[in-house]
């Protein structure tokens, strides 16, 4: 007989920050250097831009990543401490939400009164479930901030030099944005179809779709740089 093998979404918080990042920082750049080329031709001036700008994105959105990561955590931590006083000051209470969490899965209510005394016997597990269950928290990485600043700054490095890599190498801005806009559309598809795949997207849909809004950004801000220069 064949074991039943459950294939579900389980990426890692750290999978996550790369996608953000990777995304951001594909795109953003990519934007700019487009964006400049419309208007100026030096692309020492396109790099030095684009360099700056990949430098203020990544901070910018690695300290957003670690504010977030701090405000999980707090709010964790602020609901624990709740909890925990509510189970010793109004038990009767909290002891009838459990009850309705397990009668809304079907149990009959004799079920439900015995998992509910069992889960009053030991506080900190009742605890425990009254975050998971009840308020759909789950404890935080005590490390989670830091990884994911420095993640989500990375990711956003990397996916920024791509767009910017056509500009080191040609002296020619023109010849520079058509070289980018190959190597990033390339890059943008590759990553979508790496994203749809851990996702669960299907791969074509996630590529097109990551491509699409890169290059619609791309296209906007040359225009625009275009039209005012």
């Amino acid at each position: 007989m064949k074991p039943h093998i459950e294939e579900h979404f389980t990426a890692s918080d750290t999978v996550r920050d790369i996608v953000i990042g990777m995304s951001d920082g594909l795109t953003v750049p990519f934007a700019l250097a487009a964006g400049l080329t419309g208007a100026i031709s030096q692309t020492r001036l396109i790099v030095t831009a684009g360099f700056a700008e990949i430098a203020a994105g990544s901070i910018a959105m690695g300290l957003g990543g670690y504010l977030a990561a701090r405000g999980d955590a707090e709010h964790y931590a602020n609901e624990l401490s709740r909890e925990e006083t509510e189970v010793v000051e109004k038990p009767e209470a909290e002891a009838q939400e459990v009850w309705d969490v397990f009668k809304s899965y079907g149990l009959s209510p004799e079920e439900c009164t015995t998992v509910v005394e069992s889960l009053r016997r030991r506080p900190k597990d009742w605890v425990t479930f009254m975050m998971r269950f009840e308020l759909g928290l789950e404890q935080p990485d005590a490390d989670r901030a830091w990884k994911s600043a420095l993640t989500i700054a990375g990711a956003y490095i990397v996916g920024g030099i791509i767009p910017l890599s056509a500009y080191l190498f040609l002296s020619n801005a023109q010849s520079a944005l058509k070289l980018s806009v190959i190597v990033t559309l390339i890059a943008l598809a590759l990553f979508g179809g790496i994203k749809g795949k851990v996702t669960g997207v299907p791969v074509f849909r996630g590529a097109l779709q990551t491509t699409f809004i890169g290059g619609l950004a791309a296209a906007a801000a040359f225009g625009i740089a275009r039209l005012i220069s």
